[in-house]
């Protein structure tokens, strides 16, 4: 029974240590309307250009009958998607194949509602610039842009 829940609790351990490797995320004191907007303008306030807004959460809850679930997982989530000329062309300059991490992307969510910001993480070297790029644009957002 000891190795039964010491393999449980790894298993538990694996799985929040790599949640916390793949996205780094930030509480949102507010809505997530408010959220979304300060996102947005954050990004175009870096004189950066939203390609897309992917509203995932929306389409989570169209469809969750659909695919035979009864689970909320968001009362809300957005992606944004954008590019950085000047970040993409460094790092894509470094390796041509780092293009599989373009277009960059925020997102914000409103979990049981707790609203946060966040964004994924990237694998050391050069692409740490889009990991920074990213970071400053959530921390304005935070701040109020």
């Amino acid at each position: 029974m000891k190795t039964i829940l010491t393999a449980a609790t790894m298993t538990l351990i694996a799985g929040a240590s790599w949640a916390q490797e793949q996205a780094v995320t930030y509480p949102y004191e507010g809505s997530f309307g408010d959220a979304t907007f300060a996102v947005e303008n954050a990004i175009i306030g870096k004189g950066l250009v939203i390609d897309h807004v992917s509203h995932t959460g929306e389409m989570l809850e169209r469809t969750r009958e659909d695919v035979g679930s009864d689970v909320e997982i968001f009362a809300a989530a957005d992606v944004f998607l954008f590019c950085s000329a000047v970040v993409s062309r460094k790092v894509m300059e470094a390796d041509p194949m780092n293009i599989a991490h373009c277009p960059y992307s925020i997102f914000v969510t409103d979990m049981n509602g707790e609203v946060a910001i966040g964004y994924p993480t990237y694998p050391d070297g050069v692409m740490q610039e889009v990991q920074s790029l990213l970071d400053d644009i959530t921390q304005s957002a935070l701040d109020g842009f």
